[in-house]
C-alpha cells in the first residue's frame, strides 16, 4: 500500500498553472526524490502536500486517508513533517530548544496542568529533552546542545532543522533542498543523515538540485517539468532518459 498518493493534482496562481494534472505514489520506507529545472513546481508541490497551499483540484491521500486541504498542523499530527528551502530557525533559542519545539505535539499543553507544574508535566518535559538530545546526536550535533542557534554554522543549522522535524516522530519526512548552500563536506553529512533516517523506517521525500546526492541515495525519482510529470523511475532509468537530459541541458540546435 502506498503511504502517499497524489491523483490528478493541479494548482493555478491566476493565469499560471504551477502544477498540472500530476499523479504519483510513494511507498513506505523509501527515499523518493523530486527533481526538475528551476520553476518546475517542486516547492509548490511540497506546499500542496503539506497543506500550505490548497489544490485547485485533485486529491492527496496519506496512509489511505484523504488529506486534501487539511492544515499543516493536522498533517503533522497524522505523521507528516517537513523542512524548508530557506531556514526556519528560532535564532533567539538554543539549538536544543529549537529541537524541542518539534516535540510539542507529543506533550501536554493544557493550561491548568502546565500552570501548576504537575509532576507528570515535569517528567514529560525531562523525557522530551532527553529525546531531543538523542536526536541532535543522531544528526551529528551533540556538541551544539547548549549553543545559541544564531552562533551555529550554516551547515549545522540544516541538520538542526532535520532534527526538529524528526522530533515530531513523522512517518513521512519532506526535505526541501537540504543541501542548498552547503559545501561538499557538509552535503555528504546531509547524505548520511538522510540515509540514517530512512534506515529507521521513515519515508523521505527529497527536493534537491544536488544531482550527485539524488543519484546516490534515492530509491525512486520523479522528474517535473513545468508542473507536469516528465518521467519517474530508478536513478539509472532517470539518468539515461533523453527527455530528462533535454529538460536540463536543452535540445541541440
Amino acid at each position: 500500500m502506498s503511504l502517499l498518493q497524489v491523483s490528478k493534482l493541479s494548482k493555478d496562481f491566476g493565469g499560471v498553472r504551477a502544477i498540472d494534472d500530476l499523479s504519483f505514489d510513494i511507498g513506505p520506507g523509501v527515499i523518493h526524490s523530486i527533481i526538475g529545472p528551476n520553476g518546475a513546481g517542486k516547492t509548490t508541490l511540497f506546499n500542496l502536500i503539506t497543506g500550505v497551499y490548497v489544490p485547485s483540484w485533485g486529491e492527496i491521500r496519506f496512509d489511505g486517508k484523504p488529506v486534501t486541504g487539511k492544515k499543516p498542523f493536522e498533517l503533522a499530527r497524522m505523521g507528516m513533517s517537513r523542512t524548508f528551502q530557506n531556514l526556519q530557525i528560532c535564532h533567539n533559542m538554543t539549538a536544543l530548544e529549537n529541537v524541542m519545539v518539534g516535540r510539542h505535539l507529543h506533550l501536554d499543553g493544557r493550561l491548568l496542568p502546565s500552570l501548576f507544574r504537575l509532576p507528570r508535566i515535569g517528567r514529560a518535559d525531562r523525557a522530551a529533552e532527553d529525546q531531543c538530545r538523542e536526536l541532535m546526536a543522531f544528526v551529528g550535533l551533540e556538541k551544539y546542545w547548549d549553543w545559541d542557534a544564531d552562533a551555529m554554522p550554516y551547515g549545522a543549522l540544516k541538520r538542526l532543522e532535520i532534527a526538529r522535524a524528526l522530533a515530531a516522530e513523522p512517518r513521512l519526512l519532506l526535505l526541501d533542498e537540504p543541501a542548498a548552500g552547503l559545501n561538499d563536506s557538509e552535503s555528504r553529512e546531509i547524505d548520511e543523515v538522510i540515509k540514517k533516517v530512512a534506515a529507521r523506517g521513515v519515508t523521505v521525500v527529497l527536493v534537491e538540485h544536488d544531482m550527485k546526492m539524488v543519484m546516490e541515495i534515492s530509491d525512486h525519482i520523479l522528474v517535473l517539468d513545468y508542473g507536469r510529470k516528465l518521467t519517474e523511475g530508478t536513478p539509472q532509468e532517470v539518468r539515461q532518459n533523453p527527455d530528462v537530459i533535454a529538460a536540463y541541458l536543452g535540445h541541440a540546435a
